[in-house]
């Protein structure tokens, strides 16, 4: 009888273990591509993004992207791509579901409590030079985020010669599908600002140079 016992629990111990590789196999793979960590509180970018916002916006929208990319690239060709790849070389839901990863990732690190005035260095120089001024090239991209019809992204790109230019993209788009490099990207769907700011989409373009981390997008210049 002792024997008996002994056996079972060796026999279910080993289905035990058994079951949780698996189990940790299955997270491994979807736990591939990750949303990026936030580098401040949920709550520190108010009045202009409101701490409801930051954790519907980050917390679920940008979640789901991650969740379903990482179900999407299992047995294809994206399975060990880097999530850059996978935004250049996909289409349709994967693309859609990668574009918005990368896109947030840049979004949710572009910002910080209180801001940092303006650009320094060679991006507020690459600035001055092609739109005349900070103000100017405010105007320009707000007037750009305002315009794009639907859902989608404004962006503050450069090319290899680190000429400035302003994209509109529609969805998950982003200039790096042209070759260029983002440096700053406003997000325009409604869900980045609908529940402080309704339907005005061109108020919450405007406030949010005041959380700018002007350090850190000067960085990607």
């Amino acid at each position: 009888m002792t024997g008996i016992l002994i056996l079972s629990v060796i026999s279910c111990n080993y289905s035990n273990a058994k079951e949780d590789k698996n189990n940790n196999s299955k997270n491994s793979v979807n736990m591939k591509f990750e949303k990026v960590a936030l580098p401040y509180a949920t709550d520190a970018l108010e009045p202009v993004i409101s701490k409801q916002t930051v954790e519907l916006h980050y917390g679920k929208h940008h979640q789901a992207y991650v969740d379903n990319l990482n179900k999407l690239v299992v047995d294809t060709k994206f399975a060990n791509a880097d999530l850059e790849t996978v935004v250049k070389e996909s289409d349709g839901a994967i693309f859609n579901n990668a574009g918005q990863i990368y896109n947030h990732n840049l979004y949710f690190t572009s910002f910080k409590k209180g801001g940092s005035g303006e650009p320094q260095g060679a991006l507020a120089d690459a600035i001055n030079a092609q739109y005349g001024s900070f103000d100017k090239f405010k105007e320009e991209f707000n007037a750009a985020g305002t315009s794009l019809f639907g859902s989608g992204w404004v962006w503050l790109a450069k090319d290899a010669s680190g000429k400035l230019s302003i994209e509109k993209e529609s969805n998950a788009g982003n200039p790096i599908t042209k070759g260029l490099t983002p440096i700053l990207g406003f997000d325009v769907w409604e869900h980045s600002y609908y529940l402080d700011y309704q339907n005005r989409r061109a108020d919450h373009l405007k406030e949010l140079w005041k959380i700018i981390d002007w350090d850190v997008v000067s960085a990607r210049y």
